[in-house]
């Protein structure tokens, strides 16, 4: 079996000020989680990222929450903790430099990474 790329993992988003998981989220987190199983040698880093509103000092904390609230549901879903690294670059790191709703929203994300 070929190992995944960073690209094979799906980007969870998230509303505007919230580390909640939406069901959509939850979906795609379970992919992931089916992904590691399939890989057990396969180690993730995942990105906490806001959008540009808000001061980097809070962004950095949402951020962080939105990693561990990634990290958190696979690691209930049976996935080592150990094999999950997280990170927040607060909003230092947009997708989308656009200053709308939509580029806010694509730039609120949790995104995966292979170590």
């Amino acid at each position: 079996m070929t190992a995944p790329k960073s690209e094979d993992f799906g980007i969870v988003h998230f509303d505007f000020d919230s580390a909640n998981l939406s069901d959509e989220a939850r979906g795609i987190l379970d992919a992931n989680a089916k992904l590691l199983r399939d890989h057990p040698d396969v180690h993730v880093l995942i990105e906490g990222d806001c959008d540009e509103r808000g001061t980097a000092e809070y962004n950095q904390a949402l951020g962080e929450k939105r990693a561990q609230a990634a990290r958190d549901y696979l690691v209930a879903a049976g996935i080592s903790a150990s094999r999950i690294d997280i990170i927040s670059y607060g909003k230092e790191h947009p997708v989308d430099s656009g200053h709308d709703e939509n580029a806010w929203s694509h730039n609120r994300r949790a995104q995966f990474s292979i170590k």
